[in-house]
């Protein structure tokens, strides 16, 4: 029962909570479930592919962060990665709306294949802490050739940790990393 001293609060005006406030909420904590099916949807399309290609391969899934990360290991050759990971990027996207086809929600998925990203990550936080350096003792800024998102997000991420900064400029599939000075 209520007494006249304390008002009727309801829960909405005791916790304010704007729809921007909730939006942001639901991208700081990942819906591990979420992503978990996810990762099995995607797991399942990606395994069709390899019966179809009628290639060997084992699958992974994991949630890493804010996404569900699928592997595919133990295939030979790089005829799924392609040049550059052209042809991974094309299967991650194809994947992604294989997802969104079943669950009606844009995926943040990432696809791996024998270790091709791993290895990737690795080459680029190198040529990134190594472009910083050269950038940090010649003062100009240094334009890097065009990269996916994917490849542009760990060079920042690498600058960003030698204490320059980065910024992408130019248009898709064109787009490129430039590192700038402090």
């Amino acid at each position: 029962m209520l007494s006249k001293e304390s008002p009727a609060v309801t829960e909405a005006e005791a916790s304010p909570v704007t729809e921007r406030d909730s939006v942001e909420e639901e991208r700081a904590i990942p819906d591990v479930a979420a992503l978990e099916q996810e990762g099995e949807i995607a797991a399942d399309y990606v395994e069709g592919l390899l019966d179809i290609a009628d290639l060997d391969g084992d699958i992974d899934m994991d949630v890493e962060g804010d996404r569900a990360v699928v592997s595919v290991v133990g295939i030979e050759g790089d005829e799924l990665v392609g040049k550059r990971g052209e042809v991974l990027e094309a299967l991650q996207e194809l994947t992604r709306l294989a997802v969104h086809r079943q669950t009606g929600e844009r995926s943040r998925l990432m696809l791996d294949i024998a270790g091709y990203r791993e290895r990737r990550r690795s080459e680029l936080t190198k040529l990134g802490t190594e472009v910083a350096e050269e950038v940090k003792r010649s003062g100009s800024s240094k334009p890097l050739q065009p990269m996916t998102p994917f490849e542009r997000k760990i060079v920042h991420d690498a600058v960003a940790a030698s204490g320059l900064r980065s910024e992408s400029e130019g248009e898709e599939p064109n787009r490129y990393v430039v590192v700038l000075p402090a």
